[in-house]
């Protein structure tokens, strides 16, 4: 198992540190935050392009059954080098999409430095702050999705 490809750009301690950040970052947001990271998409996914591979990766994460639909996935497609912010339509109601790909950008940037457990840190930093302007933290507000980072 170790000899994955993702274990040459993270650690386990890396993946600990991501997973504490999501939490750190929803503590003052409604909005929930999901790392995937896909080592190379299957035969079946060839044709589709980044972005429809983080809408099938949001909508097998149960991401779309948020309260008000304020799940964000920052996606990651290791083989490729392919990176990508997908919200669901209560966020993109409020935020517009060039606000992420801010954010995608600045992580890419990370990405390039081989910053790769660094990058996405900030990125969920980054995240966490725009939401919880859009989503702040509300009395009733419960961990709808688990903060643990999806391998694949």
């Amino acid at each position: 198992m170790k000899n994955r490809l993702i274990y040459n750009f993270f650690s386990d301690d890396d993946f600990l540190r991501i997973s504490n950040q999501i939490k750190k970052s929803e503590q003052s947001t409604s909005g929930e935050i999901r790392i995937s990271i896909k080592e190379k998409r299957s035969l079946l996914e060839f044709k589709k392009d980044i972005r429809e591979l983080a809408e099938k990766e949001f909508k097998k994460l149960g991401m779309t059954g948020t309260r008000d639909k304020t799940g964000i996935l920052l996606f990651l497609l290791l083989g490729e080098r392919k990176f990508y912010i997908l919200a669901d339509e209560g966020i993109n109601s409020k935020v517009p999409q060039d606000t992420w790909d801010k954010v995608r950008d600045e992580i890419q940037n990370n990405f390039r430095e081989g910053k790769f457990a660094g990058g996405i840190v900030t990125g969920i930093e980054r995240v966490g702050n725009i939401l919880s302007e859009h989503f702040p933290i509300r009395k009733d507000d419960t961990n709808e999705l688990s903060n643990k980072v999806i391998l694949e």
